[in-house]
């Protein structure tokens, strides 16, 4: 199957969440894929990313992750989503949540002393850096249906979907479904204070509740 960079895979709204979120399905490892295990797919979220990221008019054309930088990239990775991911869960003012700080600060730095500025890995860094001292901290959110994180620049933070068009519009499909077949909304529908829930703690929503299977999501 055909794969391709488009805008949908950039509805983070943050240069660092859409690079968080290369890992489509995260808590389901029976349909989990990690885009960036392609170093093609890797190389081309760079140049995508000048197109497509919320931030792009921060940094331009991007260049792709160096080799050698790699394996620190990822570890960048992980710590964004670790940490933003736990802060959403739990409000961000424990112990653990400051452990997992502490993480993403050290990934940051480790790729900000060799990292080329224009560089996918040095503007993930800096992304994340931004995140951590703006108001989107406040608006950050997981989304209901695919688990992405993402954040709600509506007016009144009700936003549900990292993207209507995509996962909106695939919630409703699936009410719609299930309503013309004489079952309730609620009957497995990932939905406003359920998908909330199940989002944050890592459940049906996070785990496999986006319909279509994850190639079509991810």
């Amino acid at each position: 199957m055909d794969f391709a960079w488009t805008p949908h895979r950039f509805s983070g709204g943050a240069l660092a969440l859409d690079v968080a979120n290369s890992v489509v399905l995260r808590f389901d490892a029976s349909r989990s894929i990690d885009r960036f295990a392609d170093r093609a797919q890797m190389d081309g979220f760079a140049v995508a990313a000048a197109s497509f990221s919320a931030e792009r008019a921060l940094f331009g054309a991007l260049a792709p992750v160096e080799v050698g930088h790699r394996a620190g990239f990822l570890a960048l990775r992980e710590a964004i989503d670790g940490y933003f991911r736990f802060r959403i869960r739990s409000g961000g003012d424990d112990e653990a949540s400051s452990a997992r700080l502490a993480d993403l600060l050290e990934a940051a730095a480790a790729i900000l002393r060799v990292g080329v500025k224009a560089s996918l890995e040095a503007q993930t860094a800096h992304s994340a850096l931004r995140l951590l001292s703006g108001e989107a901290l406040e608006r950050m959110k997981i989304c209901g249906h695919c688990g992405w994180l993402f954040i709600d620049k509506s007016r009144n933070r009700s936003r549900l979907w990292c993207d209507m068009a995509v996962c909106g519009n695939r919630v409703k499909a699936s009410r719609h479904y299930r309503r013309s077949r004489g079952g309730s909304v609620a009957d497995g529908a990932v939905e406003g204070g359920v998908a909330e829930t199940g989002a944050a703690k890592g459940g049906a929503a996070e785990g496999g509740a986006a319909e279509g299977g994850a190639e079509r999501r991810g």
